[in-house]
């Protein structure tokens, strides 16, 4: 009898590390599309998301962002558009004569990733964070600005250019926010 609880455990430790792997590589391949998190949210019959009290968190998987399913549209494109650039090198001034840029700044990788949602419309500089939008912080996104540097809390995750093991330059961040010293704004409505 013991050796059959010792196969039984066995061949669940393999069904649940297989179960672990599947669930991995098919975040991995909704990340890749540009997917989102399936952490919370609940389909309605329009296909819509159902409106949570509080926003659920973007989750990493690897160096993508997932959005929430409960994310609004809006978001998810910010999200989105921030994925499109968060391998690229720290470049002072980038993403500011054009969207489209080998390398960017702070404020160029924020711009960037709120005109993907259609949030502004040029690139802006960190200092003009500062009055831009609303005060406080919003309930999806948040914004941090001084005048020399600006980043994003997008969904739970900090979008910054500060470097991490992989160097500088767009980058998503679990580790939370360091307000001291921010303007703290917000994209109306978000």
């Amino acid at each position: 009898m013991a050796k059959f609880w010792t196969a039984f455990k066995a061949v669940a430790v393999v069904v649940v590390l297989f179960a672990a792997v599947a669930a991995s590589r098919s975040a991995e391949a909704r990340a890749a599309a540009g997917g989102l998190s399936a952490r919370s949210g609940s389909a309605t019959g329009s296909g819509a998301m159902a409106p949570s009290a509080t926003p659920t968190d973007s989750m990493l998987v690897g160096e993508r962002a997932l959005a929430p399913l409960d994310a609004p549209p809006v978001v998810r494109r910010v999200i989105a558009a921030a994925n499109r650039i968060r391998t690229r090198p720290y470049i002072w001034g980038g993403g500011h004569l054009r969207w489209a840029s080998r390398g960017y700044d702070c404020s160029g990788a924020v711009s960037y990733a709120l005109h993907g949602g259609g949030l502004v419309r040029t690139p802006m500089v960190s200092g003009s964070f500062m009055n831009w939008g609303a005060a406080g912080p919003g309930r999806w996104i948040t914004i941090y600005a001084n005048r020399t540097h600006v980043y994003a809390v997008i969904a739970g995750l900090r979008w910054d250019t500060v470097g991490d093991v992989r160097g500088t330059g767009p980058r998503w961040h679990a580790e939370p926010p360091y307000p001291k010293g921010f303007a703290v704004r917000h994209p109306i409505g978000y």
